[in-house]
Order: structure tokens, then sequence, then C-alpha cells
């Protein structure tokens, strides 16, 4: 027992390392370990690195573990307790997201030990959560569902008053329904870890602990809506698409983003002819998982507040709705009025050829040879991959000096 204790104390105290935040003195430990050893995995074996956990072991082992805290980019928090494991001389089940291997381990993901102390941990979670799911907009991509549905029993012997949070304002693009939080940090985590900011924490102790943003302010960093994302339940939503759909309903579009300079992969949702939600798409040599809020919510303004009308200016500032027949026959007057000598042209060079013939013939009609079409813009010599590239992938950048 005291070799398993310490055993433990040992990798808890390396889990930074498995994060890539890792303690110098940790790191040589690890890497002074070498090569890799055995471990089984109900009772398959499997070799693996000397830094992995125990939840690692068992994905490369293709053995599926339930969690709601544990997300790859994160650090650990082992705040849910539902990857727990029965380990051979281990007097309890062990989170296994937060324990290192040890070499020739037995673990056992599918014991009795394990699922009574999974369906535990699920009853307890259930145990203040609403059964909001027919109004979720979470509903069909939920977690807390799936697994509910996996590990959980047919019925709740909790019989008191549920616990109810009042929401938090925290973002205009985010909706929160705090109730249903089971306070995996995942949001947290994110926001002080890849968003930079310190705006989330937890307040209160037991059964007053909330997640809540202190002073109530908001989240103001640009990639604060994959908290969204993150959130294994409905407690976090996207605002803009509330009440607009459920998941079955959506078809997937895979598309590359425009609005930011890296290219960012994108999954573009939309039902009939209507784009409902971007969301992110994995791709480790670009954006990893994330996506700006920008270009998460841009093509609001594509869609709802694009002109459908022609407008006409008033004196005073305003607007006013115009007919498209009243627009060109009013853009045909103001053109006829100009002398040729006043007007100028400009078209860019990469329209088709109709459309430069069109317009040249335009200009023609209205008596000016004043066209500006610039055929000789810097050439980019595409023959090298790194005279496109700059010389670095964007992952290259957390190996230069």
């Amino acid at each position: 027992t005291k070799r398993l204790q310490g055993s433990a104390a040992q990798a808890l105290s390396k889990q930074s390392q498995v994060l890539g935040l890792t303690n110098p003195r940790f790191f040589r430990a690890s890497q002074a370990l070498g090569n890799k050893f055995t471990v089984f995995v109900d009772g398959n074996p499997i070799e693996v690195d000397p830094s992995y956990t125990i939840y690692q072991a068992c994905t490369e082992a293709g053995v599926e573990i339930p969690r709601f805290c544990y997300h790859e980019r994160l650090s650990v928090a082992g705040n849910c307790r539902m990857c727990l494991v029965e380990v051979e001389g281990a007097p309890k089940p062990i989170a296994s997201c937060a324990t290192q291997v040890m070499p020739n381990q037995k673990i056992s993901t599918k014991s009795e030990t394990t699922r009574i102390a999974r369906g535990g941990v699920m009853e307890f979670l259930l145990a203040n959560h609403p059964l909001d799911c027919p109004i979720c907009d979470q509903g069909g991509e939920c977690d807390l569902q799936d697994i509910a549905q996996v590990y959980g029993y047919g019925e709740g012997r909790y019989m008191e008053y549920k616990r109810a949070v009042e929401d938090k304002n925290i973002s205009p693009i985010i909706k929160t329904s705090m109730t249903r939080c089971i306070h995996c940090a995942r949001c947290i985590r994110f926001t002080e870890q890849i968003g930079g900011e310190f705006s989330l924490g937890q307040v209160g102790r037991g059964k007053i602990n909330e997640i809540s943003t202190y002073v109530e302010s908001m989240i103001t960093h640009e990639l604060s809506g994959n908290v969204v994302d993150l959130c294994p339940v409905g407690a976090l939503n996207n605002l803009p698409y509330s009440f607009q759909a459920r998941p079955w309903e959506l078809k997937s579009n895979y598309s590359v983003d425009i609005m930011d300079g890296l290219g960012s992969n994108i999954d573009v949702h939309t039902r009939g002819s209507d784009l409902l939600r971007v969301l992110p798409r994995i791709n480790e040599e670009v954006n990893e998982e994330w996506i700006s809020d920008k270009s998460r919510h841009s093509f609001d303004g594509l869609k709802k507040q694009r002109l459908s009308v022609p407008l006409l200016r008033k004196q005073d500032g305003s607007f006013y709705d115009l007919t498209w027949e009243e627009a060109i026959q009013l853009a045909a007057t103001k053109l006829s009025e100009a002398k040729g000598a006043q007007i100028h042209g400009k078209i860019g060079q990469f329209n088709d050829i109709e459309t430069l013939v069109a317009y040249r013939d335009l200009m023609h009609r209205l008596g000016t040879e004043n066209l500006d079409v610039r055929t000789n813009a810097p050439y980019l010599n595409s023959d090298f991959r790194s005279q496109y590239l700059m010389n670095s992938r964007v992952t290259g950048i957390d190996e230069t000096d």
C-alpha cells in the first residue's frame, strides 16, 4: 500500500509533464526512463510511453473511457471522477486522467467495481441537473445525455429539491443556463490557458459552488465562443443559434475560414438554404480545434444584416426603401448627368472576361476612356513551397527560439 501511495503521488506530480506544461525536473526524469513498458488494459498487453496517464493508455488500447472534465488540450483537473478505473492493488477506483501509468500495471475498465463507481458518479451529477433535455440547445450532442445512457441508472433516488443557480451575463454571444453546470471547469481552464484571461473562476464551496466572473465582468477575449464547444452539457450555449435547430437536422459542409490570416478549418452547418452556425474543424497544422469569434459569427452579417432592397439616403442621413425599378432609373439618371471626362472606372483583374467586356462597354457608352484595369500585379512565385509559406508552418512557431 505504501508503494502504491508513493506511486500515486509521483504520478500526480508529473501530470503537468503529460500536458506539455513541464517542470524541467520532471521532464528529465521522464526522459531518463527511456524505453516504453507494458501495461495491461482489460487483460490485453500494450506498449506505452512512460509519460502516459492511464486514460491515454486506455485510449491507445482502443478502450473508450467516459469523461467530462478531461480535455486533450487543457490541463488535468480531475473534477468529474467519471473516468474511474480499477487498478490491481489499489484500494479504490482511480481517476485515470490524473494518474500516470506504471510498469506491468493491470487496469480494468469493465469490472463490476468500475461500473458501480461510474454509476454512482453519474447519479451524483444528475442529482441537481434539471430535466431540460427537450428545451436544451445541447440536446442531441450532449455528453451528459450520451454517457448517462450507457453508465447511468434507470431512475434516481434523490428526492430533495434540486439546486438552482442564477444565470450569468458573461458575453453577448454566450447564453448561460448555470443550473445545468456540472463544474467540469473546462471553460475556466480554456479562458486562462488558451484565451489568456483570468475572468472566469469558481466561487463558493460545496453546494454553493458556482462558475462565475467574480465581479460580474464580461469575457472579452476573441476566442470566447470555443467554451460553448467545450461545455459537455447545456450550461453554455451559442446565443445567436439558440432554439434554431437540432443537430440531426443540419448538414455539415467542410470549408476554410476567410476571416483570419490562418485559413482556419471550419464546419458550416446548414438546413436547406439557411446557414445556421459555424464550428471549428480539427486541423493540427493550422487552428487545432479553435476558431475566433469573428470566424464563428461573421456569417450573421452576410445573412440577416445584408441589404435586401435598395436604399436612398435622405438629407437628414436616414434611409428609405426603393423598388429595384426606381433604383435602376435613379442610377441611370445620375450616370447620364455626368460628363464623360468626369467618370473614371476601376475594375479588378480577377473578374471574368465577360464582366470585363461588359464593364468596358458601359464606360464607352458613358463617353469615357478612363478605365483602370491593372494586370501587372506583383507576381508571387509559387515554384517553391517555402515562398508562400514564409518558411514555417503555424505549428513551427512553438519550436522557434
